[in-house]
């Protein structure tokens, strides 16, 4: 155990987080869950038993020592699917449903948007858009976005 920490995070050898309370009790199966995925996802991460039970908060993610925040993070991105808009290249029209031509942190993707309800704001710039399939894709900042990709955005909004 750490020496900072009352716990002890491993996986297992079927790839699962176990998370060992200072008792010893082993609880298999750990899933993190961050409490603001979108707006500050490295603050506020919960470790979750199967049942749905707290077993640890995390307030600040880096606080944590190096071999279990890369535990943890790895278990995020194998669990979080959420390409983040960089560039909007090409909207099929301006009226839905419409398809559109992105660029993400993950590359170059298509999508239908069927409707403007699904395009959800988030706070005053940081978007969440929905496609046709459920798949959420983020803007974390408008105004972070080229030109062409905030007027292709503003028609929509």
């Amino acid at each position: 155990m750490s020496d900072t920490f009352d716990y002890r995070l491993t996986r297992n050898s079927y790839g699962r987080l176990v998370f060992t309370d200072r008792s010893g009790v082993m609880h298999e199966g750990v899933i993190p869950v961050r409490s603001f995925p979108i707006t500050d996802p490295e603050q506020g991460i919960a470790l979750m038993d199967t049942h749905g039970h707290e077993l640890a908060w995390i307030e600040q993610l880096d606080d944590l020592p190096e071999e279990y925040c890369a535990l943890i993070k790895s278990e995020l991105a194998s669990r979080e699917f959420m390409p983040e808009i960089k560039r909007i290249a090409k909207v099929s029209g301006f009226i839905t449903p419409s398809t559109w031509q992105v660029e993400t942190d993950r590359g170059e993707t298509a999508f239908i948007l069927k409707g403007e309800e699904d395009i959800r704001r988030l706070t005053i710039s940081s978007f969440m858009i929905t496609d046709s399939h459920g798949i959420h894709f983020l803007i974390r900042d408008r105004l972070a976005l080229d030109r062409h990709s905030i007027k292709l955005l503003d028609h929509f909004l």
